[in-house]
């Protein structure tokens, strides 16, 4: 006779390859054992409401990691909607002062949770979380529960407390993504050596155009874009040269724009030429845009993986003799905002691009570059 919670793992592993296209397949099984049933349905409905495919996963890793620390935490699953001294643990658990720790054991996560986590490879650094990674999963908590048509404990005055006291006590420093932006000059070095006509040559050059003029995409963005995302546009007519070919992308519905809202960027000339160079000669008119190549020069059908993005650009950057470590994937979507600033765009047309959701977090990039170049820089020049 089979076990009975191996036929419930089995079925859910099952169910969730009917959503494989959003989730991080390699780990399905890993997912079946830990999500519980509910969950699953949850994440299914939340792919047949047409939420971006970006969102689903993240929700989904973040409930994973939820899922995981609760058993690991309290023996348990999460409960819905999770009681408020749970959401009290969990910012206890996650946010606390390596210093007190030297001093009291009891202090942060304790070692048992901590070694179930680290062992089932939810945990890879050490010391307390970064307070936006807590803020991100407990705002996944909240989505999920309102998903479920309960109401949580999220808003409460004695959870805002606690992170806000917690934050206070244990200062990070802010580090930027990517020391350095991919700028206008930085990028034409990195397509220089994407000069040939090799399938390497034609993505690569296709996938750093693409990310950068469509306002600087995230990385898992550009990995999971599909051909069912593109529009081909009117070409566009210019007073000194052949008109441009046009296309816009749909990213989807995300966290930031809804359920009911589509967000669309633009491309227009040579990022086109790029990507329709990299499409034909891949001969990919359907499914995602963007494939591993294997050493025999073969295109995989299935997508690039996103830290593959990032693999990417640190290669191009090493080929064009600058320095690896000073660049990622993210100085694509900060080098857009400085580009623009550079060139004179005006920030409310650049964010349109870029679809940053706050003016002031835009306004970071921008503003140094025209901080650097202004007037009050150059007043002893």
């Amino acid at each position: 006779m089979s076990n009975p919670s191996s036929h419930s793992i089995e079925k859910r592993a099952g169910e969730l390859d009917t959503i494989a296209a959003v989730l991080p397949l390699d780990r399905r099984d890993e997912l079946a054992e830990l999500l519980t049933d509910q969950d699953v349905e949850t994440l299914r409905h939340l792919v047949n409401e047409d939420m971006g495919d970006n969102t689903v996963r993240a929700l989904t890793s973040d409930l994973a990691y939820l899922q995981a620390w609760s058993l690991a935490a309290t023996g348990s699953p999460l409960p819905w909607p999770a009681p408020e001294a749970q959401l009290l643990k969990f910012v206890a658990h996650h946010l606390w002062n390596p210093r007190r720790r030297e001093t009291d054991t009891e202090h942060g996560m304790p070692a048992d949770v901590e070694r179930v986590l680290r062992a089932g490879g939810f945990l890879k650094s050490a010391g307390p979380h970064a307070p936006d990674t807590v803020r991100r999963r407990l705002a996944s908590w909240s989505t999920l529960t309102k998903r479920r048509g309960l109401t949580g404990f999220f808003s409460s005055p004695a959870l805002k407390s606690a992170i806000r006291l917690a934050v206070r006590a244990t200062p990070r420093q802010r580090r930027r993504k990517s020391a350095k932006a991919v700028t206008g000059d930085v990028l034409a070095k990195l397509l220089a050596t994407c000069s040939s006509e090799s399938l390497r040559d034609l993505r690569d050059r296709a996938v750093l155009m693409v990310a950068f003029a469509s306002g600087g995409r995230r990385r898992s963005e550009i990995a999971g874009l599909r051909k069912e995302q593109l529009t081909v546009e009117p070409a566009i007519d210019v007073q000194d040269g052949p008109p441009l070919p046009s296309l816009s992308i749909h990213l989807g519905s995300t966290k930031i724009s809804g359920a009911d809202h589509d967000e669309v960027v633009y491309l227009a000339g040579r990022p086109v030429e790029a990507l329709n160079a990299w499409l034909d000669a891949a001969k990919i008119n359907k499914g995602s845009i963007f494939r591993a190549i294997d050493r025999w020069g073969n295109v995989s059908h299935r997508a690039l993986d996103p830290q593959a993005v990032n693999a990417i650009l640190k290669q191009r950057v090493a080929m064009a003799g600058l320095e690896a470590r000073e660049f990622s994937a993210h100085g694509l979507r900060s080098g857009y905002l400085t580009e623009a600033a550079n060139r004179g765009i005006s920030l409310p047309e650049a964010m349109e691009q870029s679809r940053h959701r706050s003016v002031q977090q835009a306004a970071v990039y921008y503003n140094s570059a025209l901080q650097r170049s202004g007037r009050a820089a150059r007043l002893l020049k």
